[in-house]
């Protein structure tokens, strides 16, 4: 839930990478909420009439959706127009979900940081002697 809370309030942030877990996090909290827009009208009312909180909440989560899976895209060293891929049908979505269970890039890479925090160069000098010039 914390990750959920955390897409949230970084709401517009197109900018940086996110990790997976933070993606898949927010994506399962999302799709349950979904579900329970759906579900609980039509169970308590018996109606259809529950598509205008899911069209609300919907609306409300847009641009959050858009910027982890854009960060999600940046982590793995893609540029987050490849969102627009979603636009072929069928292929576009399955291809995108590729990209987005795919290992991000370890270390720096051109779209900030590594959110895992690894930094691999360091890492790969232990143990070598320091040359002092």
């Amino acid at each position: 839930m914390k990750w959920y809370i955390h897409v949230l309030n970084n709401y517009v942030n197109f900018e940086g990478r996110a990790r997976r877990e933070e993606y898949w996090m927010f994506t399962l909290f999302h799709l349950i909420f979904i579900f329970l827009l759906v579900i609980i009208p039509i169970a308590l009312f018996d109606s259809p009439l529950g598509t205008l909180p899911v069209l609300i909440y919907f609306l409300a989560t847009f641009l959050p959706t858009l910027a982890v899976t854009i960060r999600r895209l940046h982590d793995t060293g893609k540029s987050g127009w490849f969102y627009l891929i979603t636009f072929i049908p069928y292929l576009g979505g399955l291809i995108l979900l590729i990209f987005t269970v795919e290992n991000g890039n370890k270390g720096q890479n051109k779209y900030g940081p590594d959110p895992k925090g690894r930094n691999d160069e360091e890492i790969e000098d232990i143990g070598k002697p320091i040359l002092d010039n």
